[in-house]
C-alpha cells in the first residue's frame, strides 16, 4: 500500500456499527413516538369536536388531562399521552390493533405449550419471532393462568334453559407409551330460551361410546342443563341411547346430512345425484304427514331402482330425520342438521391440525377449550340466532287446542 495511500486512509473517521444502529432506533422510536402522540391529538378533537381551547358550538366533550401508557413495539418502548375525556372513553383505532396483537402473542404461546412444545423451545420461538425473549417463568403463569381459567370455564353452573342442544365429538390424537392413539373431544353447543347460542360444555373422553357420553351428559345435567326440547347429532353409537337416561322428555333430531351420507353408502356413485334430489323432496316438505307420504314414495322408488338397502336404510330411520316438523317452522332450517357445531368443530380441526399427535388428553382437551371459550365471546355468541318468542307461541296454541 502506497504511503499517499495510507495518508488518505489516516483521515477516515472509523463509524461503530453497533453505536449507529443504536442511534438509527432511537430516531426511529423518537419519530414513531412523535407521530402517534400527534395521531392521539387529532383523534381527542375530533371526539370532542373542536380543537383545544377552541369556544364553538360544535363542542361535544372537553378534555381533562391525559394519562402515560407504556407499548411496546420491535424498536423499543414507547410512552404515549392518552388523553382524558370528560364524558367519553377515549379509545384508538391503533391502540386498539396493538391490543389484539398482544392478545394473538399470548394465544400463540398458550397453543404452543398445550401442543407440547417444551417451555424452552417457545422461549426461543418468541426470541426469533417477536424480537424479545419472553421468561420461562412468564409463560409458566401464563398457561398455569389459562389452565385455571378454562377449568372455571368449562365446570361453570349453566344457566337458563336450552330448549335446543347440539352434540358432537372430535377424534384427536395423542401420544400415549410410544404409540399414538385416539382421544375424543366431545362438544355441547345449545340455544337458549333467549335465542342466543352458547357452549355448555367441553369434555376428553376415551372414545365416543355410550360410556363417554354418559359421562358427559351426567356432567352437563349436574351442572344445571335443562330445559332441553330437541337435541341434535348424528346416529353415533350409544349417544341416542344415553340421551334418552339423562333426557328422557327431550326429542332427537337425527342430522339430515349424515342421514344422506349413510343412505348413499348403500347407492352406486353414478346414482348418489338421482338418489340425493330424491331425499331432499322429503324434507322439502310443508308439513309432516307429506314429509312421511314422500319418504313412503322415495321409499318405493328406490325398490324399483333394485337399491334395496337403501330403501331399507331409508324404511328404517327416515322418522329419526322428522323430529324437527314439531316444532316453528322458522327454526327448521336450523335444527334439522347438525351444522351450527359441524362449523366449530372444523375450526377445532384446523387449530390443531398442525399439532400431530398431542402429548397427552388434557393437552388436546384444553386447546380445544380455548378456541371454544374465544367463539363464545365473539360475534357467534353475541347475535342472536333464533327467535324463542315464536316456540312459546307455537306452545299456547297447544294448551288452547287442548282446553
Amino acid at each position: 500500500m502506497s504511503d499517499d495511500t495510507n495518508k488518505h486512509l489516516n483521515n477516515v473517521v472509523p463509524i461503530d456499527e453497533q453505536e449507529l444502529q443504536g442511534h438509527l432506533n432511537k430516531v426511529v422510536l423518537n419519530t414513531v413516538e412523535d407521530t402517534l402522540n400527534q395521531i392521539l391529538d387529532v383523534e381527542a378533537d375530533a371526539l370532542v369536536g373542536a380543537d383545544r381551547y377552541e369556544r364553538t358550538e360544535t363542542r361535544k366533550d372537553d378534555r381533562s388531562g391525559s394519562y402515560t401508557r407504556k407499548c411496546h413495539t420491535r424498536a423499543g418502548e414507547l410512552e404515549l399521552k392518552m388523553p382524558k375525556l370528560r364524558k367519553q372513553t377515549f379509545e384508538m383505532a391503533i391502540i386498539e390493533g396493538y391490543r389484539h396483537r398482544v392478545a394473538s402473542v399470548e394465544e400463540a404461546l398458550i397453543e404452543m405449550y398445550l401442543a407440547g412444545v417444551s417451555v424452552q423451545r417457545v422461549e426461543d420461538i418468541t426470541a426469533a419471532l417477536w424480537g424479545t425473549r419472553v421468561s420461562l417463568g412468564t409463560i409458566s403463569k401464563l398457561n398455569q393462568r389459562i389452565y385455571g381459567q378454562i377449568e372455571e370455564w368449562r365446570n361453570r353452573p349453566i344457566e337458563g334453559d336450552f330448549p335446543y342442544v347440539y352434540l358432537d365429538g372430535v377424534v384427536l390424537k395423542r401420544s400415549w407409551g410410544g404409540a399414538v392413539k385416539n382421544v375424543s373431544v366431545l362438544v355441547a353447543i345449545g340455544v337458549g330460551d333467549d335465542g342466543y347460542r352458547r357452549i355448555p360444555g367441553i369434555v376428553e373422553g376415551t372414545k365416543e361410546d355410550k360410556v363417554g357420553w354418559s359421562g358427559f351428559l351426567r356432567h352437563l345435567k349436574a351442572r344445571g342443563l335443562k330445559g332441553i326440547r330437541l337435541v341434535l347429532s348424528d346416529a353415533c353409537l350409544g349417544r341416542k341411547e344415553s340421551i334418552g337416561d339423562f333426557y328422557p322428555d327431550a326429542g332427537w333430531q337425527r342430522c339430515i346430512v349424515h342421514f344422506y351420507r349413510n343412505v348413499f353408502s348403500h347407492v352406486p356413485r353414478g346414482r348418489v345425484k338421482e338418489v340425493s334430489r330424491m331425499l331432499r323432496a322429503v324434507h322439502a316438505s310443508e308439513y309432516l304427514e307429506s314429509a312421511r307420504h314422500k319418504a313412503t314414495e322415495v321409499e318405493k322408488k328406490l325398490r324399483d331402482m333394485k337399491l334395496s338397502s337403501a330403501a331399507d336404510w331409508l324404511g328404517q330411520c327416515v322418522a329419526e330425520t322428522l323430529t324437527y316438523y314439531r316444532f316453528p317452522a322458522e327454526h327448521w332450517i336450523c335444527i334439522r342438521t347438525n351444522n351450527p357445531l359441524e362449523r366449530i368443530i372444523r375450526e377445532i380441526r384446523r387449530r390443531t391440525r398442525v399439532v400431530g399427535a398431542f402429548p397427552e388428553g388434557n393437552s388436546a382437551l384444553m386447546l380445544c377449550a380455548v378456541r371454544l371459550r374465544h367463539i363464545a365471546g365473539s360475534k357467534w355468541g353475541t347475535r342472536k340466532y333464533l327467535n324463542m318468542d315464536l316456540l312459546q307461541e307455537m306452545d299456547k296454541e297447544k294448551d288452547f287446542q287442548v282446553a
